[in-house]
């Protein structure tokens, strides 16, 4: 296979890649997924009573997965400027996940000292926090940069 070849199968796929979009109404299965995580969630918190983790853990999926689902959906009218917005707002996301990946951990140490008279331990933050974070940023920023062009 030739040079030029090559290079244009590479760029070809990760321009697949970059454009891939799931049909709009995946952003109604995500909303669906997201309302129902957060209703099972309230339900499993104040009716369900005992050791759930492994209950935690799925709603936890399921919320990620139906704000997943929210972010790589399609728009309505998606055209060349709501793709330049989706790009802008996945980068304000990575920026802002990744500050928060490393000043919440300071901060919690803080604040549970200031409260907790007592030393207490560092903890770091786990991944999912710093998704649904991340996720929630990218979503809003989306919205926002939308409304506001």
């Amino acid at each position: 296979m030739k040079k030029q070849n090559f290079i244009e199968c590479e760029r070809k796929g990760l321009e697949k890649l970059i454009n891939f979009r799931l049909p709009h109404y995946f952003y109604t299965i995500g909303i669906a997924v997201l309302g129902t995580a957060i209703v099972m969630m309230f339900i499993r918190a104040f009716v369900l009573e005992g050791d759930q983790e492994v209950l935690k853990v799925m709603l936890q999926r399921g919320l990620l997965i139906g704000m997943l689902l929210m972010s790589i959906a399609k728009d309505k009218d998606e055209d060349e400027m709501v793709v330049k917005l989706r790009m802008q707002s996945y980068t304000y996301a990575f920026v802002a996940g990744v500050v928060y990946a490393l000043i919440m951990p300071f901060v919690d140490y803080g604040v549970s000292n200031v409260v907790n008279s007592g030393g207490e331990e560092f903890h770091d933050i786990g991944d999912f926090q710093v998704l649904l974070f991340m996720l929630m940023i990218q979503l809003l920023c989306f919205h926002t940069l939308k409304r506001v062009r």
